[in-house]
């Protein structure tokens, strides 16, 4: 059988069964079983076993766990809530200051939870009511609640950044520091348009309150206190890897640490919250270690059987030159996005096109930047984008979905406008990365 048949098959079979309903880390894995067994018999099955033992002795998985319990800690802790409402009395007072500061507190959240999904539901629950409140537009409030939540798919410590390490074979202190400028100029281009756009519509962002313009600003300055753990928090993951004080697994354990003193400090640390962050990590990690399983073995399979090697060949022969093979990587992730999660997208596409650009000369931690940036334009794109399914079960009944994708477009295109100055302009993620301590 021609390997081009062959990968026709693996696609056809692939589809057939996400569509009769199986989970993508089993539909992988029963794809890569039969294809095993059909190709190689049942010696060949030793395969999967192998790699799948290889990957459970990764010891940089260890750090993926403690992320996500890190994150499910600080979600109970109440520093969303307190990150916002002092962001809130100090931009509160300018027009469009409300959504400026659910901007700046994803921001600060995703530096210390790295988990996409939590600071939509929380600023969907503290933040959107405050906002319609005072008469913010819907779209306004509802859109810069989805685009900000977004921004912990790209700023660290990211999940997805451990993944594309893992799976690219890059280092992950690297990528997280790669992801900083990026996260941050995005944050800030939603920030302008919101300003600008404020300051040419001025009903659609009403101006404080008499009370709120009267805080003194000695009571300004006592909120600043609120930000001391964030901060705290933030610094001992990033920090200790920028110093080169330690490594990814080792600097969760530390966050993991902070966060427990953050919810110690604001009396949400109990047993009872303890316990629902244990289940919860438990969940999620079991899902992304079973995707990563599935996907490997299945890609494993087609790469022996020469599936990798016929893609690459054909995608470096393409008459479209470096830069356009590149851009087609784009595209693919894109059009993926729309409809695949970015666990399914980067398992199924990262073993395939990493080895291209290794080949045109491309820098993987840029690439790795590249496809968060990727996954963070699918976090709001229609039909399935998550973000917007995530803020649906917070609002009040008489928002729909249509209204909260109708509120996501300005964003995507400052998505879509910031992606293409990371591509122009490599050292916006790269420059970060040099100067770490080695």
């Amino acid at each position: 059988m021609s390997i081009t048949l062959l990968s026709v098959l693996f696609v056809v079979c692939f589809i057939i069964i996400l569509l009769a309903g199986l989970p993508l880390a089993f539909a992988t894995g029963a794809v890569a079983v039969v294809f095993t067994l059909f190709l190689f018999g049942e010696p060949g099955l030793t395969l999967i076993v192998s790699r799948i033992f290889t990957l459970m002795g990764n010891y940089v998985l260890v750090s993926v766990p403690l992320f996500i319990f890190m994150a499910c800690i600080l979600e109970r802790a109440g520093i969303a809530e307190a990150i916002f409402n002092t962001v809130h009395v100090w931009a509160g007072t300018m027009r469009g200051g409300l959504a400026v500061a659910v901007i700046i507190s994803c921001a600060l959240m995703a530096a210390m939870v790295g988990v996409i999904g939590a600071e939509i539901v929380t600023m969907g629950v503290v933040a959107l009511p405050a906002m319609l409140n005072r008469g913010y537009k819907k779209d306004l409030a509802l859109g810069c609640i989805c685009a900000g939540g977004g921004l912990a798919t790209l700023i660290p410590p990211s999940v997805v950044f451990i993944m594309w390490g893992l799976t690219a074979g890059v280092s992950i202190g690297q990528l997280y520091m790669a992801g900083v400028l990026p996260g941050l100029l995005l944050a800030g281009l939603y920030i302008i348009y919101i300003v600008i756009r404020c300051k040419l519509q001025p009903e659609i962002a009403p101006p404080a309150t008499a009370e709120e313009l009267a805080i003194p600003l000695s009571a300004k300055l006592a909120l600043l206190r609120d930000l001391a753990l964030p901060t705290f928090v933030a610094f001992s993951v990033l920090g200790s890897l920028y110093l080169g004080w330690a490594t990814p697994t080792e600097a969760a354990g530390v966050g993991v640490i902070g966060a427990m003193i953050a919810a110690a400090v604001n009396r949400r640390l109990s047993w009872a919250n303890i316990k629902i962050a244990v289940a919860d990590t438990t969940k999620v990690t079991v899902m992304l270690y079973w995707l990563f399983f599935g996907s490997s073995a299945l890609i494993g399979v087609y790469t022996l059987a020469g599936g990798t090697r016929l893609i690459q060949d054909t995608m470096t022969s393409l008459p479209v030159g470096p830069m356009g093979v590149l851009i087609i990587i784009q595209l693919i992730w894109i059009v993926l996005g729309c409809f695949i999660d970015w666990i399914g997208i980067l398992f199924l596409t990262a073993p395939i096109f990493v080895p291209v650009a290794s080949a045109l000369g491309f820098d993987l931690v840029w690439l790795g930047v590249l496809f968060c940036m990727n996954m963070q334009i699918s976090y709001i794109s229609p039909p399935f984008g998550p973000a917007a399914f995530y803020l649906k079960g917070v609002v009040p009944k008489d928002i729909s979905l249509n209204d909260i994708f109708a509120s996501i477009w300005p964003y995507l295109f400052l998505q879509f406008f910031a992606l293409g100055l990371v591509i122009a302009f490599p050292q916006i993620a790269l420059w970060l990365p040099g100067t770490m301590a080695k």
